[in-house]
């Protein structure tokens, strides 16, 4: 077997000819079987490494990238080079799943593929997944092995009405916009105060060395900067403000607004959808107002409970 896998899994060389490698070709055949009985890639990936398969000569190691290329390769229904594995019927069959699948994908809404890349799990901070395509029974969840999957079906309707009811509540009351803090502060370390001495006490010697007083000073002036921080929030709240102030209420959601106003989405195991716009404010659903600029509200259109309850 070829040890960099230039040859396709379930072939190798012998007496510089192509040929199958058997336990190679029960894989391969096993990997159609699976995926035609309803597997996904992960589960046959994990399948081949539970009955210790070697896709390479280095490792036993599997992954679902693997498996769809096997899938995907022509080369199994036979060439001139390559033996027949996979017969015409099973491969055509495997590959409209394949592509199925894939389509199915690309048809989810441009703006549920919006809200999808800024959603994340409160717990753990991993980016929440969205699974069921573009079908009725669709669900978003935490799929972090070092966290837990929620308890209950979290819908792309909750997420959405979520958004909205943030949106709108910004639009009806633009207070809940302010976020306090300072544009720039300067806070001295004391080797910049340390600094600033040593440059006092050369500059009020007899025999000066301009020299060294400048490099010292440009030195100062580095240390200083260091100490510097900026902060735009409040120019971020005046966009908000320009943006949000006069809109009208929403019906729908506007993902070119939402694309503007928010930051990221977070949801937590508890069904709180917390929403964090672009100048650091976040916004839990709607209304209510509590310590540090948080916002808290009951999920009043979800299923399910609060962590309260």
């Amino acid at each position: 077997m070829a040890k960099n896998r230039t040859i396709p899994f379930g072939y190798c060389m012998k007496n510089g000819e192509i040929t199958t490698e058997p336990k190679e070709v029960y894989a391969v055949v096993t990997i159609f079987d699976e995926y035609l009985k309803g597997r996904s890639l992960s589960e046959i990936a994990k399948l081949m490494q539970s009955e210790k398969i070697r896709y390479n000569a280095d490792s036993d190691k599997w992954n679902k990238n693997m498996v769809k290329r096997i899938i995907e390769n022509e080369k199994y229904l036979g060439t001139d080079k390559y033996p027949q594995i996979i017969d015409d019927d099973t491969f055509r069959l495997a590959n409209e799943k394949r592509i199925r699948k894939a389509t199915t994908l690309d048809l989810i809404p441009d703006d549920l593929q919006e809200i999808r890349k800024c959603t994340y799990c409160t717990e753990c901070g991993h980016k929440l997944s969205r699974i069921g395509g573009n079908s009725k029974y669709e669900k978003w969840d935490c799929r972090n092995p070092d966290c837990y999957k929620f308890e209950y079906r979290l819908t792309d309707q909750m997420i959405i009405g979520a958004v909205l009811n943030v949106l709108n509540s910004a639009i009806a009351n633009p207070s809940l916009l302010e976020l306090g803090g300072e544009i720039s502060t300067y806070s001295p370390t004391a080797d910049v105060i340390r600094q600033q001495n040593e440059i006092n006490q050369m500059t009020d010697s007899s025999q000066i060395d301009f020299d060294r007083v400048k490099a010292e000073i440009f030195k100062l002036a580095e240390m200083k900067y260091d100490c510097c921080t900026y902060n735009d929030s409040p120019q971020k709240t005046e966009e908000l403000k320009a943006m949000l102030g006069n809109h009208e209420q929403l019906n729908t959601l506007d993902i070119g607004l939402f694309k503007s106003c928010v930051s990221k989405i977070w949801i937590s195991h508890f069904c709180t959808i917390e929403v964090e716009l672009i100048n650091g404010v976040r916004i839990k659903n709607i209304t209510e107002r509590v310590n540090e600029n948080e916002y808290s509200t009951q999920c009043n259109d979800n299923p399910c409970k609060s962590a309260d309850s």
